[in-house]
């Protein structure tokens, strides 16, 4: 094949890639081979555009994909507090001064994670909550295949501190982590070490930063007046829209406070919004009459609605009365409250709102007003006939 073209197993490898943490050879060979047969152009186009290295390797492929800000999504969705996440990290450290194929057994992990943990208290396996935290940082570990289950149950150990379970560390395991320009002790801060990754593109951040924005948030918003980033992209929307369409599936809608990728078929490749949450049914809904109800001398110049928590449980007591009855069970059964609690959360994660910390005001962006939801007609027939 001529590894001058784009084509399109380049873009399926691409989406594979960004959607991925890693493709491991011996899982999926085949994927595998479908990236290596189309590495340079891969390779190209990921450094040349958003800046990211592309790591081949015998056993596995890797895209290490840095965001120009952490979001709450890009977590270990497992993970439910802090300790989880420093567990994990003292469990990597275990597993690099161990042999590829070398086992283990959990005490012997324990009692090493005992000694590296860097809390303020330390771990006490005769705690519950510690125990959970631990089998949830193993459980990742093994969903990663940077250990092998060999013997054993893991979660028995949540009930029983003395529980044994044999370990095997995989040749992945030393990959896991990337390397940094400079040692990670130089660093005190998250923002330190995301303001490290742009000394290597200087020059050409803008757009990199740009590229990264629009393949890794649902939107991108205009967040102030002298916006760089969002002045590069309407300034050059049209390279950008070409470039976009050649390379993936997505085409680019640029809007007076807004830009997002948009794909006219769903591709399940891509983690898209609207999503199969049942949430989505009663955000999609809520949009609608939130448009309907909306003046225009409410919404300031970045395109945003504030609405304080009252105000949004009178629009979606609207919702419900209209809406409720395609709802599942557990959505048509909730208050209000319940309600905006769930669709809050849930737009949040969408980065489709704010709220603001001072006043606890909902500041919903721009973006909510270029979608609605509503029943198909052949569905709202037989609902009217039923009644």
């Amino acid at each position: 094949m001529d590894n001058a073209l784009f084509d399109e197993k380049a873009q399926e490898a691409l989406a594979t890639l960004m959607e991925k943490f890693w493709v491991l050879r011996s899982l999926e060979p085949d994927v595998y081979q479908q990236i290596r047969q189309r590495e340079h152009v891969l390779k190209r186009y990921v450094t040349d555009k958003f800046g990211f290295d592309l790591i081949v390797h015998q056993h596995f492929i890797k895209l290490e994909k840095i965001p120009v800000e952490p979001k709450a999504w890009m977590g270990i969705q497992s993970f439910s507090e802090p300790m989880d996440y420093a567990i994990f990290c003292c469990g990597l450290a275990f597993t690099e001064r161990r042999s590829v194929d070398e086992q283990f057994l959990l005490s012997e992990l324990t009692e090493d994670i005992q000694d590296m943990y860097p809390g303020e208290f330390s771990l006490n396996w005769t705690n519950y909550q510690h125990r959970k935290s631990l089998v949830r940082a193993l459980k990742k570990m093994v969903e990663l295949h940077i250990i092998k289950m060999v013997d054993g149950d893991i979660e028995q150990f949540a009930m029983n501190e003395e529980q044994e379970v044999l370990y095997e560390v995989t040749v992945y395991a030393r990959y896991f982590m990337r390397s940094y320009p400079d040692d990670l002790f130089q660093y005190k801060t998250t923002r330190e070490i995301l303001a490290s990754e742009w000394k290597r593109h200087e020059g050409e951040e803008r757009r990199k930063r740009v590229y990264r924005k629009l393949m890794f948030s649902p939107v991108v918003h205009r967040e102030s007046g002298d916006d760089a980033d969002f002045a590069y992209i309407r300034n050059y929307r049209n390279r950008l829209r070409d470039d976009i369409e050649e390379h993936t599936p997505f085409r680019l809608e640029v809007f007076k406070n807004a830009a997002m990728l948009m794909l006219d078929e769903r591709k399940q490749k891509y983690t898209l919004f609207p999503d199969q949450k049942g949430i989505m049914d009663v955000v999609l809904h809520f949009s609608t009459v939130l448009r309907e109800n909306l003046k225009i001398e409410e919404i300031n110049d970045l395109g945003e609605l504030r609405l304080t928590t009252s105000e949004c449980e009178r629009i979606l007591e609207k919702v419900q009365k209209r809406y409720q009855h395609g709802w599942s069970k557990q959505y048509r059964e909730m208050t209000v409250s319940q309600l905006r609690k769930e669709a809050v959360n849930f737009l949040k994660e969408w980065e489709l709102l704010q709220v603001e910390v001072e006043t606890g005001m909902l500041i919903l962006k721009s973006a909510i007003g270029r979608m609605i939801g509503e029943y198909p007609r052949n569905y709202v027939d037989r609902e009217g006939e039923s009644r």
